[in-house]
């Protein structure tokens, strides 16, 4: 119930709410309420809007608080037993203090700003937030960008998801706290000696969360408790994991686990890249329909599913795995699991296409490959969601498939142009959901999953993320990055940035993802030199899994043998990480 406490000088009234308060100030109705008594959630509108928010990413519901209440002519305190906050009734400034009474961020005075924005003809704001931090206070957290800053100070970033650069509205604090801006829209960070701000395309809104933990463990304990506890992972993900940019037959993967398996080299698991559909135009058709998965090679009706470019005339002799069926329990029987790419995106070929098309959930602009007509699809409509797991389910995952390759789920986005972000989705524009791509794409999969059996826990491998990602089993990488050794530097700034968000699991391509400064020569000494370091670090990352592009291939073998400096190093790194197992599966279960 609510219950008007004042009026003052300043004509401002308050209302007293559950575990917090509402007031009216600088054209704005504000609202500051404890979800916890180290979780504060502050909600600006323009006066007199009825917007009633739903968040994407928040799971928490406000739990039973003391909040004491106190008020003057100049100041609103609230307190609980671990913080208090102060709202500014002249200026709509809002202070957060520990319990102590030591300042720990300041919503700056004036902060808060909305201007009309037309949105794809909806009518909305672009919305900016600025804040005041100490003079010398470190912050980190923002995602993985590619900056090679551990410390995000001083610096503007656009938060647009893509390739390489994961982008999460979230600062983590030296000082012991955690700001989530809760927008999904492309975003300018911006720090400078004047303030921080988030500056958001559209919202309706200016909705944050405050997150006081006192130390890092604390922060990533409520950013958790926020968005989502991190499902435990079965223990052979822990394993090494090898992959290539593509294995092209049922027997080429097959053979690399029978290699390693001959070597006793450890191999937990082996994934299987895109193409396994066929062409392009037939992309991510959820379906075996290249010839050679399927023992249709001369066929006819099949031959046109060939990838571009791949020879028709190559000869591969008698096939000795048959069928997808047969790789999948071959892999098994060799005590090993087998994972899948699979794309938030179709061809104009496919089934899957059509009846997206047709639900009103393929979004129009170009995504990868180039001028192949593929369309990403809309994982913001639940019943696109529905389809999309339907499909996974009845031609992949019930032959046995142990986990998903979720690619592109930025996704791609091809010669960007202002009109593409007009495109409709079932939450509004693209430009409004942009960001939350990921995060509902592998919703759909995780939630489906576990509905349709718990006899196998959710692992997905994905490109992209959002907050709130954790509690959907969700596990990233840093994408498609070059091979160099400053590339490699930088992956490490963003892993620790990524982590510090409070998203436990992610990797990199062990080695880098192109090797072009290598003349792509997997027997070039100077990326014998590479690879070996990045893979000792990668003995140490959440996953340990080895995927390039080009040199093509790079399981162990193709460094030499027994004796050779660098098949010796990766073989020491790979059974080092065995012997770690108990120790990460341990870590884990107390994440």
């Amino acid at each position: 119930m609510l219950l008007c406490l004042g009026l003052f000088s300043q004509a401002q009234s308050y209302q007293k709410i559950s575990q917090g308060v509402k007031t009216t100030v600088q054209g704005m109705d504000v609202e500051v309420a404890f979800y916890s008594p180290s979780i504060v959630r502050v909600y600006k509108t323009p006066e007199g809007s009825s917007y009633d928010k739903k968040s994407l990413v928040v799971m928490k519901e406000p739990e039973e608080t003391f909040v004491e209440f106190a008020m003057n002519k100049e100041y609103i305190r609230l307190k609980s037993d671990v913080l208090q906050v102060e709202v500014n009734s002249s200026t709509g400034g809002i202070n957060f203090y520990d319990a102590t009474g030591r300042v720990l961020l300041k919503d700056k005075d004036y902060g808060t700003q909305f201007t009309p924005f037309d949105d794809a003809g909806t009518f909305s704001y672009n919305v900016r937030q600025a804040f005041l931090l100490d003079k010398d206070e470190v912050i980190y957290g923002l995602g993985q960008q590619q900056t090679g800053k551990v410390n995000q100070r001083n610096q503007k970033l656009f938060l647009r998801n893509k390739n390489m650069s994961i982008c999460i509205p979230f600062i983590h604090s030296v000082k012991g706290y955690g700001l989530y801006w809760d927008n999904y829209s492309p975003t300018m960070f911006t720090d400078n000696p004047q303030e921080m701000s988030f500056d958001s395309e559209v919202g309706d809104c200016a909705d944050y969360y405050f997150i006081y933990g006192s130390n890092a463990d604390g922060v990533i304990a409520g950013v958790r408790d926020l968005t989502g506890q991190a499902p435990l992972y079965p223990l052979w993900t822990l394993g090494f994991w090898q992959c290539r940019e593509r294995y092209k037959s049922p027997d080429e993967l097959c053979e690399v686990v029978d290699e390693y398996r001959d070597r006793k080299v450890p191999l937990d698991g082996i994934i299987q890249d895109w193409q396994y559909w066929g062409c392009d135009s037939n992309w991510n058709s959820m379906k075996f329909q290249n010839p050679r998965y399927i023992n249709k090679m001369g066929d006819k009706e099949y031959m046109k599913y060939l990838p571009n470019g791949e020879n028709p005339d190559a000869r591969y002799g008698t096939p000795r795995i048959k069928s997808p069926q047969e790789m999948i329990d071959y892999i098994h029987k060799r005590n090993a699991h087998i994972m899948i790419s699979v794309w938030a995106s179709f061809g104009p070929w496919t089934e899957m296409y059509h009846k997206m098309d047709s639900l009103n959930a393929l979004l129009h602009f170009e995504t990868w490959p180039p001028k192949a007509g593929v369309k990403p699809y809309d994982p913001f409509n639940p019943v696109a969601r529905s389809i999309y797991w339907n499909e996974m389910k009845k031609n992949i995952f019930d032959l046995g498939m142990d986990g998903w390759w979720l690619d592109s789920t930025e996704p791609d986005h091809l010669e960007i142009q202002d009109k593409d972000f007009d495109t409709k989705t079932y939450l509004g524009s693209f430009r409004r959901v942009h960001n939350a791509f990921p995060l509902m794409s592998n919703k759909g999969v995780y939630e489906h999953q576990r509905a349709t059996t718990s006899d196998k826990r959710v692992f997905l491998l994905t490109r992209s993320s959002f907050l709130g990602q954790q509690r959907y089993a969700s596990h990233s990488w840093s994408g498609d990055v070059v091979s160099t050794w400053e590339v490699m530097r930088k992956q490490l700034a963003a892993g620790l940035n990524y982590s510090l968000c409070g998203i436990p699991y992610w990797n990199t391509d062990l080695g880098g993802f192109f090797a072009w400064k290598y003349n792509n020569d997997v027997n070039n000494i100077a990326y014998h030199e590479l690879h070996v370091r990045w893979y000792q670090w990668g003995a140490f990352q959440p996953i340990m899994r080895s995927h390039n592009s080009s040199p093509v291939a790079v399981e162990i073998y193709q460094f030499g043998d027994k004796g050779d400096w660098a098949y010796d190093a990766l073989e020491k790194y790979t059974h080092l990480r065995y012997r770690l197992l108990p120790y990460l599966y341990l870590s884990l279960i107390h994440i």
